[in-house]
């Protein structure tokens, strides 16, 4: 028996020891909630779980990103809902400035009037919408872009092929005798005396045939001393070769290879019939058409001016090329809404808005108050192009928003499992560790009880030194 090492003694207070640390950490895993509250409590589990919450936390905020851009869109896009309504009642306006009911100057004014209240009122919702500081519909001033009007064909009979910077409106070469309706009003083509007899000479070959109010012309060439001309039937023995200019007189009807001509009377030769102004030549047709397009075609087109070529004849066609005027405004506003948690451009949302001013739109300084309504008209297409132009932009953004409200619920989800993940890793079971803390509790008063016995145990020494 020894007093200077009570192993016994030793042993339990190893133990109650171990005991105690266990103890320690389950009573701070207990307390905490997490079973890994420093690295050394599981190393491997420490790196994954940080690696989970730099995600976790990278999509939480993704998410907020996604909602603000979901807010942004909304902002816009309720804004562009009153510019539509504008717009609506625009066309609203332009269709009743175009009614030949309207007096040719109070009414039309009283209408441009709330015209221009309503294009001033576009301008202003584009200049001072705004979400966060950042101006939504006025365009990213830092650049400009030209922007093209659409090409029109004024209300005339053909066909018009629109291009991006140019378009071309190609109808049926006008003959004698069509009908053609311009500016609303129909023209029948008539033929100048000298567009007859410039065709009279040109077909002026032997025995060629015309006839000129009903009367029959051959062409002769000199002979027997008789001058070459045209000769009432043929006849050069007896008869005397016409002077072609002479005989074609206004209202003369003429028949020459085989196209028939009625010749206007046209004393001041403006192109136009001294006795019915909706009989013109070709060639006026093809005038008031081209201006009729550059009307069309110059709405809108505040800093480069449209223009339109002559009628070019081909083929039994006539071709007018257009070259579109333009507005100059700020370029599209663009921004990048982050919805990821990496550094990935594939995480990147890019939201994309016009500037949506009335030079944009194609309706700065729209006028309804000519006096014959025509310009109305033409206003009526103008407004149409816009309120396509705002729809395209609205559908645009509602599909932005679409996805995006996707994206939430995607990434939502991911945070959701991840989290799940994430905490199975590191949470402390409490069911699991209360077991075990009741285990170590329990080992703990056994550690003290046998560290007092086996303190106890060297007490019989004592018996041996009486």
């Amino acid at each position: 028996m020894v007093v200077q090492h009570n192993m016994q003694a030793m042993n339990a207070n190893r133990m109650l020891n171990i005991t105690t640390g266990a103890q320690s950490k389950s009573t701070e895993k207990l307390s905490s909630g997490y079973r890994i509250n420093r690295a050394a409590d599981d190393a491997a589990g420490l790196t994954i779980s940080e690696k989970m919450r730099k995600q976790i936390r990278g999509l939480d905020q993704a998410s907020t990103n996604a909602q603000d851009g979901v807010s942004s869109v909304q902002t816009a896009e309720g804004a562009l809902t009153e510019v539509h309504s504008m717009l609506q009642r625009m066309n609203e306006l332009a269709v009743q400035a175009a009614n030949g009911t309207n007096s040719k100057e109070s009414d039309r004014q009283a209408i441009q009037d709330e015209i221009d209240q309503l294009t001033t009122e576009i301008d202003r919702v584009a200049e001072t919408t705004k979400f966060n500081e950042i101006y939504l519909l006025k365009g990213d001033n830092a650049s400009t872009k030209n922007v093209y009007m659409k090409g029109h064909d004024a209300g005339l009979k053909g066909a018009l092929t629109d291009s991006a910077k140019s378009a071309t409106f190609v109808m049926d070469t006008l003959k004698t005798g069509d009908k053609y309706k311009i500016a609303g009003k129909e023209y029948t083509i008539g033929s100048s005396k000298t567009e007859i007899t410039t065709a009279i000479n040109a077909f002026a070959t032997a025995d060629n045939e015309i006839t000129i109010d009903g009367i029959s012309y051959t062409y002769k060439d000199a002979n027997g001393g008789k001058a070459a001309g045209w000769y009432k039937d043929g006849d050069q023995t007896n008869g005397t070769a016409i002077v072609v200019a002479d005989t074609v007189k206004g209202g003369s009807k003429a028949s020459v290879n085989g196209k028939d001509y009625t010749a206007m009377t046209d004393q001041d030769a403006n192109d136009i019939d001294d006795d019915d102004s909706s009989v013109i030549t070709a060639a006026e047709a093809k005038k008031k058409i081209k201006a009729e397009l550059l009307a069309a075609n110059s709405i809108g087109t505040v800093n480069g001016d449209a223009t339109v070529s002559d009628g070019a004849d081909a083929a039994g066609k006539t071709t007018y090329t257009i070259t579109k005027g333009y507005a100059t405004v700020a370029d599209t506003l663009s921004f990048n809404l982050h919805v990821g948690a990496d550094a990935d451009m594939t995480n990147k949302i890019t939201v994309d808005i016009d500037v949506m001013n009335s030079a944009n739109l194609g309706v700065k300084g729209l006028n309804v108050t000519d006096a014959t309504g025509t310009a109305a008209t033409y206003a009526v297409d103008a407004i149409s192009d816009a309120i396509a132009k705002v729809s395209s932009q609205r559908s645009a953004l509602g599909a932005v928003q679409n996805r995006l409200e996707h994206t939430i619920d995607n990434l939502d989800n991911i945070v959701e499992n991840t989290t799940t993940a994430e905490s199975r890793i590191r949470d402390t079971d409490m069911a699991e560790e209360m077991v075990e803390y009741s285990k170590n509790n329990i080992l703990a008063q056994a550690g003290q009880s046998m560290l007092a016995q086996a303190n106890q145990s060297t007490q019989g020494v004592l018996s041996l030194l009486q």
